[in-house]
């Protein structure tokens, strides 16, 4: 995935490369003329002094000039791979189904376009700033330090085998908690989001509280878990430091018995020491960086499960088809993902083009659920659904937008201005177009008033409206693309009486040829309809006008009477 991620910036990464390569030169090259300079100061040689002078300036600056270039290169590989696998991510999501988003959860895939994205972000820029150079300096370092004092040799291997087996003690203690960090982090975000998304609720019923207790308690899970990796490190670094403390102490000590037999071994005591000053820190910077690459991996598989899931329902190819307005339920069952009951169950019925549809029963019948199987938001497990004659699974995703639309229960408007939302159901929609779309769905009268009219202002979730303005604005939002199928999934709870008689007359009298299906609690929202289905524990037990119904089905008659003793 990131060979992939990284091919368009492959001229980046080559010279970042390079520039790693100049680095790690200026880094091993200064300690070995640092012993030049020492020998040229025991033997007062200026001039020597001088040249080797000129030339420790000039690695020096080729590597910070090296540095700077590395570390724009890195930046713009980093931001360009994100950027682009943010864009992949989200463009994943709009491809996936109900069922996926549900199987991933919302917040979830919130926290994996945000946090894991900038983890792999972080990854990149360590991965070209640090992590390159550290093998290179590290064998370098610890070929160079041997050429300096080859009798030292066992000193270096020591000093590595001690730190080595240290990072790895505490990276198998704290490596796979930076799993379990990325799954707190979707739990913190989920309580806040839902605890925010329900603020009214909340605040109405004093649950603060609660709510509060529900975070601190997954905060305080964290919070162990970040002092858990922290204790980590705080043992890791003062051990590392002994260690080397103890391998200068050695070298020295070490040194100190050679200048009898090697007298320019004090000469290059200096180069040594710093030599292995650089492998101790290869060691400490690729566990730190691994325990940070560890995380971001974490993430990175994260991206990768969203992009390697293929969705759900696939489409055919093909163009925009001009289909008739009929409905089919064929012998259809449906359950939902991870459920074991079926929500529908062996329904069956036909709807010709142009009639109105009720659809009633009681509460958690499966009338939603219905409703969302029309534009195929789901596909049922056996069975089949045709529009015009044909099988949902055999049309375009393109004419099945075009020939069916569905108006939610839950009035869901964007940020941005009413036009914007109202486009979403036609693109490039005139005002004609929008004023008409209103006008149908009795949203003209409070648009009108609004002093930019169509260009005035939706805040997030339309914050902004009534759930009745809201409702309305969804069936403009439904009906401006004229679709051959309008299906309306109880999209009238929070009108008023009148105003939802004004919106069913409107329907009958604009879109004549439009089949409509409308899922209500009221019998009175399909009182007036072609036919009326009746749904029980998933099962269609009954299909007809009202007079029929209320003589032969007693379910609906029993749902008819205790509404009508309401009403009455």
């Amino acid at each position: 995935m990131l060979k992939q991620a990284l091919k368009p910036y492959k001229w980046y990464v080559l010279g970042s490369v390079f520039m790693v390569v100049v680095i790690v030169s200026s880094a091993l090259l200064q300690p070995s003329y640092l012993s030049d300079v020492l020998a040229a100061v025991m033997e007062n040689d200026q001039e020597k002094i001088a040249s080797i002078g000129v030339w420790l300036v000039g690695i020096a600056g080729a590597g910070l000039l090296a540095g700077v270039v590395n570390t724009v290169l890195a930046a713009k590989i980093a931001q360009g791979v994100s950027a682009d696998l943010r864009e992949a991510t989200f463009r994943k999501i709009q491809t996936f189904s109900y069922a996926n988003v549900e199987e991933f959860n919302a917040g979830n895939l919130v926290v994996r376009m945000t946090n894991d994205i900038t983890q792999i972000q972080n990854l990149m820029m360590m991965l070209f700033q640090v992590l390159l150079r550290l093998p290179i300096l590290f064998i370098g370092a610890f070929v160079l330090a041997v050429r300096t004092l080859p009798s030292l040799w066992w000193v270096l291997v020591l000093m590595v085998l001690a730190i080595g087996g240290l990072m790895a003690a505490i990276m198998g203690r704290l490596g796979p908690r930076f799993g379990l960090f990325q799954t707190l982090m979707d739990k913190i975000n989920a309580i806040a989001k839902e605890n925010l998304r329900g603020v009214r609720v909340v605040k109405s019923f004093v649950q603060e509280k609660a709510q509060y207790a529900k975070f601190k308690e997954v905060s305080n899970d964290l919070l162990e878990l970040n002092l858990f990796i922290g204790y980590g490190f705080s043992i890791m670094m003062p051990a590392v430091t002994f260690i080397a403390y103890m391998a200068t102490f050695l070298s020295i000590y070490m040194v100190s018995q050679l200048v009898e037999t090697e007298p320019e071994a004090i000469g290059n005591i200096a180069s040594f020491m710093t030599y292995m000053m650089q492998i101790m820190f290869s060691i400490m910077m690729v566990s730190f960086m691994g325990m940070q690459a560890s995380r971001a991996f974490v993430s990175l598989n994260r991206i990768k499960e969203i992009l390697d899931t293929d969705p759900a329902m696939d489409f055919v190819e093909g163009g925009l088809e001009d289909l008739e307005g009929s409905l089919v339920f064929d012998h259809v069952t449906f359950t939902y993902p991870h459920d074991t009951d079926p929500t529908l169950k062996d329904v069956s019925f036909e709807v010709k083009p142009g009639q109105m549809i009720g659809v009633v029963g009681a509460t958690g019948s499966g009338e939603s659920t219905l409703a969302q199987l029309i534009p195929r938001l789901f596909d049922p497990q056996e069975g089949s659904i045709s529009i015009g004659g044909r099988n949902l699974k055999e049309v375009s995703q393109a004419t099945l937008r075009q020939s069916v639309s569905i108006v939610l229960q839950k009035a869901i408007l964007f940020s941005g201005t009413i036009a914007d939302n109202l486009r979403q159901g036609k693109s490039g929609a005139d005002l004609s177009t929008m004023e008409r779309a209103a006008a149908i769905a009795q949203a003209q009268e409070f648009i009108d008033r609004m002093s930019d009219s169509y260009e005035s202002q939706v805040e997030e979730r339309g914050n902004n409206f009534s759930g009745g303005q809201k409702q309305r604005m969804s069936i403009a939002r439904g009906v401006i693309g004229n679709p051959k199928i309008l299906v309306l999934d109880d999209s009238t709870s929070a009108l008023d009486a009148k105003s939802e008689k004004l919106v069913q007359e409107a329907l009958n009298r604009e879109l004549k040829g439009t089949t409509i299906v409308i899922i209500a609690q009221k019998i009175s929202s399909v009182v007036k309809a072609d036919k009326i289905l009746v749904l029980d524990e998933g099962r269609l037990i009954g299909q007809g006008t009202h007079a029929e119904l209320v003589a032969t089905n007693d379910v609906y008659r029993e749902i008819y009477e205790t509404q009508k003793g309401r009403e009455d």
